[in-house]
């Protein structure tokens, strides 16, 4: 009799309440809110409990702190609820899983490269690049646009390859470059051991927002380089969730044509008024 009063539309209301929930709980994840919503859920299990065992006192309590929680909720976090919105808006919280399952695969592709470098001690270094462009850096290099592939990497730094000697610049969605020269780090306290992928790697994180992974071919470890900082002996684990997250932060918008085109006359012009000055030496001599 239970079974006759259940209709199809039932269930599709519970699946589509819980879709709504689990879409909105995963634009949650590394924010604010969420620890929000973790201590709510924790307040509403003592709540139970509460209830269950008769606790008078502490269930008027905790009804009481639900009311003014739930006005508070929408002042508190008002930024977050907006971006929750924005998102709903441009579609992407239906094709947040593919961006998370494309994260997780390119997180993979670049940490069996390193780990298989590291094995072998075969020296590498691995620019990301962030908000900062870095192409005056990939200018001059052999430039790939390539996919990001477990492969290619070790392939670019095999010891007798052309591309072996310098840095790969990668940004989130491709290898932009190899065989890119960087500028050495400053900082003279460093220990004389410290050798000349790790000075690169530091100094293309003095003069940018990038971050940069290096393989040491003597030590066979994995060293950090980020903000003019160097982590050494990075374990796998610390190294796929330092990759995951870059992977899954959001790609910096694209400026406008306009603003783009001027950075890029910026970038020309003192090249040729160089240009015309040694023309004019040149006469001259």
């Amino acid at each position: 009799m239970f079974f006759d009063m259940i209709h199809w539309r039932d269930f599709l209301d519970i699946a589509i309440i819980a879709f709504i929930f689990y879409r909105a709980l995963l634009l949650l994840v590394d924010t604010r809110a969420m620890q929000l919503v973790k201590g709510l859920i924790v307040l509403g299990l003592i709540a139970a409990l509460a209830r269950l065992v008769h606790l008078e006192a502490l269930s008027w309590v905790l009804g009481r702190l639900f009311g003014v929680i739930v006005i508070a909720i929408p002042i508190v976090f008002q930024p977050e609820l907006r971006r929750m919105l924005e998102e709903l808006g441009r579609g992407n919280i239906l094709r947040r899983k593919q961006a998370e399952e494309r994260a997780g695969q390119l997180t993979d592709e670049v940490t069996r490269a390193l780990e298989y470098l590291r094995s072998q001690k075969i020296g590498a270094i691995l620019v990301f690049q962030r908000d900062t462009g870095l192409k005056d850096f990939w200018r001059s290099a052999v430039k790939l646009n390539g996919e990001i592939s477990e492969d290619l990497i070790v392939t670019i730094f095999w010891p007798g390859t052309p591309l072996h000697d310098g840095a790969v610049i990668l940004d989130r969605e491709k290898i932009i470059a190899a065989a890119c020269y960087l500028p050495l780090t400053e900082n003279s306290n460093l220990s004389r051991w410290i050798g000349t992928r790790h000075r690169a790697a530091l100094g293309i994180t003095e003069v940018s927002d990038a971050m940069a992974l290096v393989v040491s071919e003597e030590r066979g470890e994995v060293a950090l380089a980020i903000n003019g900082h160097l982590s050494r002996r990075l374990r796998e684990d610390q190294i796929r969730r330092l990759l995951l997250h870059y992977f899954s932060a959001m790609p910096r918008r694209s400026s406008p044509w306009w603003e783009t085109l001027k950075k890029e006359l910026r970038n020309l012009w003192p090249a040729k008024e160089s240009d015309r000055k040694e023309k004019e030496n040149a006469k001259g001599n």
